[in-house]
């Protein structure tokens, strides 16, 4: 692998590496605009600009996006999170020129035509929609607002309906002029390509933007809290959250050793315990997620009305019982799925610009596949233990819906953690 990193005088950075072998590559623009950037007023901006870049060019017409990416066997798409949106493609070698030059386009000149705001404003509201009909979706977005209440980082991507039923043109050209400069993206492929043909076609494209200045974004700000919404659904949804460390602070990864050996696979102890040996519920997991500043362990689990309660149990017991006989096996097992994952994700093309991208916008550089291995591979049993002992007095969030009217509440979890 070759990994090369450029910087334009305007603050646009091109990170590229080269993947021998490939006929293929992925390549897109990551820019620092997500949902954390928004304020009140304009929750579920960034989410709907991004429907809207694919709406329209000066150049292009929406068909004509989609065409000229497939017509060559290719793939384009784009997504919002909390910090940064993206938009790439996938297709061969050979036609990454056309896949800049189209995906350079929907982010530098898209539109903003009154019919087409119309038609994906309502797409939104179709997909907001299909988002409260779909309970172990929801219920993560109600888990990170009771998380993060009343601050840009806990809002919903998709924003409200009252708000993406207002937003205009004014609005979407507003937020870009704020946020889409030069010095808020980054430029990132991987595969089969040419880091110094990239850097000439970007340089043609972005070398003459001026850049908008930092964006400023609230510290985000882990609170906790509960939300329970009552429904007549078949199970009973439960989510729960602990406060963990961003990926700046090395203890990352000391939680996510921990949350895989937790509930990360089949050798789970939440999965053994409660599904293998009591059968309380089909799924049940647990993750470890990070940001630039903040991160979650979050444990979530499908069950009946009647067996929430027993279920919280014994995800309790679990939880305070890793502090104590958290063994050497489960620990290299779970170093051994983290280290798997992550290199064998790494083969993809499109894995490796998503990574380099997201990495180099957190450090200023693009840490050394090796490097996270490492850091890894130095969790030791007695890292984890520890760690599993801070989450008894750590922040706790509690999201739940469905028959969950008599299930056990937020302070039932901390004294029962404390206890």
């Amino acid at each position: 692998m070759s990994l090369r990193l450029h910087s334009l005088p305007n603050g646009f950075r091109i990170v590229t590496e080269a993947m021998p072998g490939l006929k293929s590559a992925s390549i897109g623009i990551w820019v620092g605009a997500g949902g954390r950037h928004e304020l009140p007023q304009q929750n579920g901006i960034a989410h709907f600009l991004e429907h809207m870049a694919f709406k329209g060019t000066k150049r292009r017409s929406a068909l004509q996006i989609a065409e000229e990416i497939e017509d060559v066997g290719g793939y384009i798409n784009a997504y919002t999170s909390r910090e940064m949106t993206a938009y790439y493609a996938r297709c061969l070698s050979a036609d990454v020129p056309r896949a800049l030059d189209v995906i350079s386009d929907i982010v530098l000149n898209p539109v903003f035509r009154k019919a087409d705001i119309e038609t994906e404003r309502h797409v939104i509201l179709q997909e907001i929609g299909q988002a409260l009909d779909t309970p172990d979706d929801i219920i993560f977005d109600w888990l990170h607002e009771v998380s993060y209440p009343d601050q840009p980082f806990g809002r919903t991507i998709l924003g409200p309906e009252e708000r993406v039923q207002a937003f205009s043109k004014r609005d979407f050209e507003a937020f870009v002029g704020q946020h889409y400069g030069p010095d808020q993206m980054i430029l990132s492929a991987a595969g089969g390509v040419s880091h110094d043909d990239i850097v000439a076609a970007a340089e043609a494209i972005f070398g003459g933007l001026k850049p908008v200045g930092g964006a400023k974004v609230a510290p985000a700000r882990f609170h906790g809290g509960e939300r329970r919404e009552i429904k007549d659904l078949e199970q009973a949804h439960f989510a729960l959250s602990f406060e963990a460390p961003g990926y700046r602070d090395d203890k990352v990864y000391a939680a996510q050793v921990y949350s895989t050996a937790l509930g990360g696979g089949m050798s789970s102890r939440l999965f053994q315990k409660i599904r293998e040996d009591r059968g309380l519920c089909y799924s049940i997991y647990a993750q470890s997620g990070a940001y630039e500043d903040t991160g979650q362990v979050t444990i979530y689990a499908g069950t009946s009305g009647e067996e929430i309660g027993d279920l919280t149990q014994l995800t309790m017991d679990e939880l305070k019982r890793a502090a104590d006989d958290m063994t050497e096996a489960e620990v290299a097992r779970s170093r051994a799925q983290l280290r798997a994952g992550l290199l064998m994700g790494l083969e993809s093309p499109s894995s490796r610009a998503e990574r380099n991208a997201r990495l180099l916008s957190i450090w200023g550089r693009v840490p050394d596949v090796d490097e996270a291995v490492a850091k890894i591979d130095a969790v030791s049993t007695a890292d984890v233990r520890s760690y599993a002992g801070e989450m008894a007095g750590a922040r706790v969030a509690l999201a739940l819906y469905g028959p969950v009217g008599a299930a056990p509440g937020i302070d039932d979890i901390r004294r029962g953690l404390l206890a």
